[in-house]
């Protein structure tokens, strides 16, 4: 029987013995890798913070004391020694485990998690609710050095070092968040990582004066009273103590004794104390060491070599996009692009390389990406900010206030829009629509297909104003990329087909699954017009109200909620033109948060398919008598 195997609950842990703690480490990596191999998910943050994890739960009382995972993409550590060790098959697994920290999952995990940048602010709201609860608990928030760029990280220690309220952040410093860091700080922690002169040195020079009777704790208090002259002379800045924490580092990340020594002092250290851990990204798995940016997030491998199982088909949205924006920016030298700390993710490395220049990347700061967007575009620049749409979400007053309300010419590259999949709820692109169609002057679009997507970014290109437009991730429909991109007349929609019994409206994709199920409603005798809306932002509103009055009957189709989504857009429209004899079912999703599960089995749960359209279009048509189906027939389909 392995060690892993006895390990039911954290307090197993306390009992072990350093030697074995080091073989609990490599049997928890195995596990890891055999794991993530089969189901998918961040296998490089896990790998590198299995110590650190181990002892964090060494010197805490879970669930009584609390760990704050920032994102939650190194939580699977966490997850294994909680008592889900047997369930990690069903990792990010419709109806399985989550690939991030779920209170409704386990007591262990103490607050959900998935964007970055918020620990530190729900940790300290902890410690005050203790404090003003009278209880006795320790609260620590667990942040990677990528994440601690991000500015509500910067906000939350600025007042936790100003209330000097107690609870300990540990600075997880792998060098490397998703994408490299940038910026200030990272230099800063560079400059750390190679000079722990500071906290070994004074940590010597006090061992050696308490040792001298008398003369030494008077020396020592005008040490204390020079101490920031001290810091000066040997760390550049100190900027965490200057902010009020204790720093307490840098500390070798995968050496358990000696982070189970610093956290135990951190422990009974009063007042906020930063604990700076340095580790490797990927560490004891050499295909995550040497490539940790791909086995960030990784699907389904082979352990052995590190290679993916799946392969080949259509380029995705995501590649299609960068390719056509680089030949953009060729075309015109004005051009630039910003991403927040997702070069890759989004498609803009090979902007990056082809116009290093022109390439910016703000670190975890989608805030400052967009108002720098819309200082670049005030200054004569055509910006292009690529987004995953939930991270957008972090950035909308800056959307709003700095771009929309100067109508400045901002195009938003939303990408990962719908169902995301196995990242789950916290990742689930399904709000843009809802956020971006109330801003004036926004132009909002929606391909239904790659070759459509690059027809687009020029149209957001040639557009004068804002604009936007959202794509799913993963592989396109495998359409030709053929000729030049050509701009798409604002505000027009396509019919694709024409039939007199029900127009289906389908945004995106979903378009092709319309297509399927009007061919197979045609084969029952019911006859479907579907319409590419392209726009949802304007619509089409003379074509819609056109097929409105002919059929009787719409049917929207749409991956995002339905709450302000694109068929409450439609419905809006019926209602502001008196057509309340139009009978309308939305499909989309409902009032819900969609966990985790691959994107064709939420589909399928959420009757967003050929099938569910196809039941959609019955259920709607046999609500309606018949007599008054066939006077609508007799209006006729020509035209539109």
């Amino acid at each position: 029987m392995s060690l892993l195997e006895k390990i039911d609950e954290p307090s197993a842990i306390k009992k072990l013995t350093l030697a074995e703690l080091d073989l609990l480490a490599r049997e928890i990596r195995q596990e890891l890798v055999q794991t993530v191999a089969r189901t998918g998910g961040h296998l490089a943050p896990n790998l590198g913070v299995v110590e650190l994890t181990l002892a964090l739960h060494s010197v805490f009382d879970l669930p009584r004391d609390k760990i704050i995972w920032d994102v939650g993409h190194q939580c699977y550590v966490h997850k294994i020694l909680t008592g889900r060790r047997r369930e990690m098959a069903s990792l990010r697994q419709f109806g399985g485990l989550s690939g991030f920290p779920k209170r409704a999952e386990s007591p262990y995990d103490a607050f959900d998690t998935g964007h970055s940048s918020t620990s530190i602010s729900a940790a300290l709201g902890m410690a005050l609710a203790r404090d003003l609860k009278g209880e006795d608990y320790q609260v620590v928030a667990v942040i990677g050095d990528g994440a601690l760029t991000g500015g509500m990280a910067f906000e939350a220690m600025n007042h936790a070092g100003h209330l000097q309220a107690n609870l300990i952040v540990v600075l997880n410093d792998n060098e490397m968040s998703i994408a490299p860091p940038v910026g200030g700080l990272a230099a800063y922690l560079s400059r750390l990582r190679t000079d722990p002169m500071y906290s070994r040195g004074k940590e010597e020079l006090e061992n050696l004066l308490n040792r001298l009777p008398h003369l030494g704790p008077r020396v020592l208090k005008v040490i204390d009273r020079l101490k920031d002259s001290f810091k000066y002379l040997v760390v550049p800045g100190m900027f965490f103590e200057e902010i009020g924490f204790t720093y307490l580092g840098p500390i070798e990340g995968h050496n358990i004794a000696r982070l189970k020594e610093v956290l135990q002092h951190a422990r009974n250290t009063k007042g906020p104390v930063l604990v700076h851990v340095i580790t490797t990204k990927g560490k004891g798995y050499q295909p995550a060491e040497d490539h940790p940016d791909r086995f960030h997030g990784i699907g389904p491998f082979d352990p052995a070599t590190g290679e993916p199982l799946a392969g080949g088909g259509p380029p995705t949205y995501t590649s299609v996009f960068g390719a056509e924006l680089v030949r953009q920016g060729e075309k015109n030298d004005r051009l630039v692009a910003i991403t927040a700390a997702m070069p890759d993710g989004t498609g803009l490395t090979p902007f990056a390389r082809r116009f290093p220049k022109r390439f910016f990347d703000v670190g975890i700061a989608e805030q400052h990406a967009l108002t720098l967007a819309a200082g670049l575009a005030a200054a004569g620049m055509r910006p292009v900010v690529a987004i995953y749409s939930t991270f957008l979400q972090r950035a909308i007053d800056q959307l709003i206030h700095d771009i929309a309300l100067m109508e400045l010419p901002v195009v938003l590259a939303i990408d990962r829009a719908g169902l995301v999949g196995e990242d789950g709820e916290t990742h689930q692109g399904l709000f843009d629509v809802a956020l971006l169609r109330c801003v004036p002057g926004l132009v909002f679009m929606a391909p239904r297909d790659e070759q459509e997507l690059r027809h687009m970014l020029v149209t957001a290109l040639q557009y004068q104003g804002p604009a936007a437009l959202r794509y799913p991730r993963g592989a396109g429909m495998g359409v030709p990329l053929t000729g030049t991109a050509q701009p798409v007349p604002i505000g027009k929609g396509e019919v694709l087909r024409r039939g007199r019994d029900v127009t289906i409206l389908a945004l995106g994709p979903l378009v092709y699954d319309a297509l399927e199920a009007a061919g197979d409603l045609a084969v029952l005798g019911i006859e479907a017009t579907v319409i590419n809306p392209r726009f949802i932002k304007p619509l089409d509103e003379d074509l819609i109200l056109t097929w409105a009055d002919r059929t009787g009957h719409l049917v929207t189709v749409e991956e995002h909620v339905l709450a302000g989504g694109f068929g409450s857009a439609v419905l809006e429209l019926l209602a502001r033109n008196g057509r309340q004899g139009i009978r309308v079912r939305c499909l989309g999703v409902k009032d819900e948060f969609v966990h985790q599960g691959k994107p064709a089995v939420l589909r399928e749960h959420l009757g967003l398919t050929p099938a569910g359209i196809r039941a959609a279009v019955q259920a709607l048509l046999a609500e309606t008598p018949a007599l008054h189906r066939r006077r609508n027939q007799t209006k006729g389909i020509s035209g539109g």
